[in-house]
């Protein structure tokens, strides 16, 4: 017997069930990361999120997870749609609530359908249509998709498929820092020389530390520089200060955490997650402002961390040129878009065709950017 049906909450199902179909390397789509979320007021129907997992059982085994919110706005998905809502509004089509398949603010590619069995999964997105329709949903989207559930989703009837690019670097069996450089053009190896020359000129030093080794004072610190980020932008941080500590609690061996110190005094940090071969850069903030210090601890200390810990996939972010010019190589991300109404469907489809030609585009257009040689 077939069952399919939803989680307002994480907790509801233990985290071994859970955690049991979460590929390995995988540290967003834990039941220690996404509980986090939820269970520190972060994601919420509050917040315009509503936790809405669902779950495929067979025979009264867990089968299948697609982890997904209903959501009353766009913000946190870094899959911008905020056109087509708008343009739905302006035709009197109601566009949320919507279904979000994705991890909250992490734009991360990965496994969105969790299963054992591929046939398992396939029921859950051929469930869909059906779902939202009942719901009261005006579609579902599924952000950041690997290989599999594209495969997978792919030639399905009103799946239309998104492109993005964002940038990655790969470690290539860097010795050090220095190596990495030898593998650039002399102007770029120099410019990189000359931005860390600088932060160093300013008496900045940098200690790095395990979610496990930072004390809660510390951790007030991290959120601090965290929530100034937005603070400067006039805007509200999406995560709560106890989201910080209940995942330094859950899943400590996988947080790193890079603090900037100068005369003594913490001034910066960078906190990212580790997930098999890769480093995920997520968090970043400042309460002082230096040349290049965001460069430094962003991105210079995330490398000079893989190369040390043998990791050979740094991901820094979303955003863009400013990796580039450093090496991070494009990287096409996808997203797929389910929509009820066919006439928004037809439009987005239309609209997505010519989208997907730029993205190409850029990407082919940002290799011929980077800064290696081209010797």
């Amino acid at each position: 017997m077939i069952s399919l049906y939803s989680l307002a909450r994480l907790s509801d199902l233990p985290a071994a069930t859970w955690d049991a179909l979460v590929p390995a390397g995988q540290p967003f789509l834990r039941h220690a990361f996404l509980s986090a979320m939820e269970d520190s007021g972060s994601v919420a129907p509050a917040t315009g999120w509503a936790a809405e997992h669902l779950v495929l059982e067979r025979d009264g085994q867990v089968r299948a997870l697609l982890p997904a919110y209903r959501k009353w706005h766009s913000f946190g998905e870094y899959v911008f749609d905020h056109g087509w809502a708008e343009a739905c509004e302006r035709a009197g089509i109601a566009y949320y609530p919507k279904l979000l398949g994705g991890v909250p603010f992490s734009p991360v590619s990965g496994p969105r359908l969790l299963t054992a069995d591929p046939a398992d999964g396939l029921l859950v997105l051929q469930a869909l249509p059906e779902y939202l329709g009942k719901g009261g949903l005006s579609g579902a989207h599924i952000n950041f998709t690997d290989s599999v559930l594209d495969q997978a989703i792919d030639g399905l009837p009103g799946w239309l498929e998104r492109l993005g690019c964002q940038f990655h670097w790969r470690n290539r069996g860097y010795r050090d820092f220095q190596d990495f450089l030898d593998t650039l053009s002399s102007r770029k190896r120099k410019q990189m020389r000359k931005e860390r020359e600088q932060v160093l000129g300013h008496g900045i030093d940098f200690q790095w530390y395990r979610g496990d080794q930072l004390s809660e004072q510390q951790w007030d610190f991290v959120y601090l520089c965290y929530a100034n980020t937005y603070t400067v932008r006039r805007r509200a941080p999406y995560l709560t200060r106890e989201f910080f500590s209940l995942l330094a609690e859950r899943m400590p061996e996988a947080i790193r955490v890079v603090v900037a110190r100068q005369s003594g005094r913490d001034v910066a940090m960078a906190l990212s997650l580790i997930g098999g071969d890769s480093l995920f850069g997520r968090y970043w903030g400042c309460l002082d402002e230096f040349d290049r210090l965001h460069f430094e601890t962003c991105f210079y200390q995330g490398m000079d961390f893989a190369i040390a810990e043998g990791l050979q996939r740094f991901d820094a972010g979303a955003q863009g040129e400013h990796k580039l010019i450093r090496g991070f190589e494009p990287v096409i991300t996808r997203s797929w878009h389910y929509l009820l109404h066919p006439g928004l469907r037809r439009a987005v489809e239309e609209f997505l065709g010519q989208e997907r030609e730029g993205i190409l585009a850029y990407a082919e257009e940002a290799r011929g950017m980077l800064p290696y040689r081209r010797d």
